[in-house]
């Protein structure tokens, strides 16, 4: 189990953009930190409104954006467009290539999480999709995920058959078991918890567990937590 501080993370800071990188990312680099399981990028962001990246091009990776605070506007090459808002899950299958923009059409910054796995297979046709979510419930919910165990019961299918992620809203106290898969990535986007045998976690805290089998609860003001479950490849 290794535990990664919310401060210990990479920082990019523009006078529009404040992103934190869990793995390296762009310039940031550290040949000791380039991923865990399949996820190789969990970037926690926030654009100022009026601004965002412009057109840019991606291969052969599975996209998941998870917004936290207001929204994120998409547009891309194969003429998907949308806007992503908090509950609404979002995944663009890059495959052969795709170019996209993200960019903040509000008046208020939006905060997001943005995750990339590697796909099983490289040179997919490229593709998006996005669906709503129910989180009130206080359960780990299926968000992106193409295990087996979630089909049928999470909101998008990503093209990676050994990774899912799963998010939880908790109130005060409220606590979720997580999976004991091979590699575990569990990160508190918003407020406080406690991970059974690690303490105490806060905002932008990360944990990687392997045969992960532990139970976290959320703190006082409860917690919104981003779990990825990871399996070995068949």
């Amino acid at each position: 189990m290794e535990i990664h501080r919310a401060g210990e993370r990479f920082r990019t800071a523009e006078g529009w953009l404040e992103s934190w990188h869990s793995f390296s990312f762009g310039e940031h680099y550290d040949p000791a930190n380039v991923g865990f399981g399949f996820l190789v990028a969990h970037n926690d962001e926030t654009v100022a409104p009026g601004a965002g990246f412009g057109t840019h091009p991606h291969q052969d990776l599975e996209i998941v954006t998870w917004v936290l605070r207001g929204a994120l506007a998409h547009r891309d090459s194969q003429g998907n467009s949308g806007s992503v808002h908090p509950g609404l899950a979002q995944r663009m299958s890059a495959g052969s290539g795709i170019r996209h923009s993200e960019w903040n059409d509000g008046v208020e910054p939006v905060h997001y999480v943005q995750m990339w796995v590697r796909p099983d297979r490289f040179d997919l046709p490229p593709s998006y999709e996005q669906a709503e979510l129910d989180l009130s419930t206080g359960e780990l919910i299926p968000v992106a995920s193409g295990l087996a165990k979630h089909a049928g019961s999470t909101a998008i299918r990503i093209n990676q058959p050994a990774a899912g992620m799963s998010a939880a809203r908790l109130g005060p106290a409220q606590a979720v078991q997580l999976p004991a898969a091979p590699y575990v990535h569990l990160f508190v986007a918003t407020g406080t918890a406690e991970l059974e045998g690690a303490g105490q976690l806060g905002t932008g805290d990360a944990v990687r567990l392997n045969d992960a089998d532990r139970r976290v609860t959320a703190g006082p003001a409860g917690a919104e937590l981003l779990l990825w479950e990871m399996h070995r490849s068949s």
